[in-house]
């Protein structure tokens, strides 16, 4: 008599499948959670990158022709506006914003200074929701 061959898996070898697929599943869960963190850090970074680049960009145009680029000067600055005026589309992006401390860009005599700003986003985790970014006076 011939003997029937195997048509499938026997439930010891399922249940143990099962089994391995529910270790690495609970190794891998932790690194999930930690690409969230990583990802918000990685964002407010592109973010902080983005206005560093836009004030650069704007002083640079400035410098070339007065009448290019926004003019960041006065004693009286209102950061969130400074920003808004040198970000393409007029603002940041939703959920993030802009404060300082003591701006000050004289006219004249202040042309490439450069002031730190802080860049937030109250709804990332506290210890990675601000950055510092770097605002550069026009004159």
């Amino acid at each position: 008599m011939k003997k029937k061959q195997q048509l499938g898996f026997t439930l010891i070898e399922l249940v143990s499948v099962i089994v391995i697929l529910g270790i690495l599943a609970a190794l891998a869960l932790p690194k999930f959670i930690s690409i969230k963190n990583d990802a918000q850090a990685a964002a407010l970074q592109g973010v902080v990158g983005a206005v560093n680049s836009a004030f650069a960009v704007n002083y640079a145009g400035n410098l070339a022709n007065t009448a290019k680029g926004a003019a960041i000067t006065g004693t009286a600055i209102a950061i969130s506006q400074a920003v808004a005026n040198v970000m393409q589309g007029g603002s940041l992006p939703t959920g993030y914003s802009v404060s300082a401390g003591s701006i000050s860009c004289s006219t004249g005599v202040s042309a490439g200074s450069s002031n730190s700003i802080t860049i937030s986003n109250s709804s990332f985790p506290s210890g990675s929701n601000s950055a510092t970014a770097t605002l550069i006076c026009t004159g």
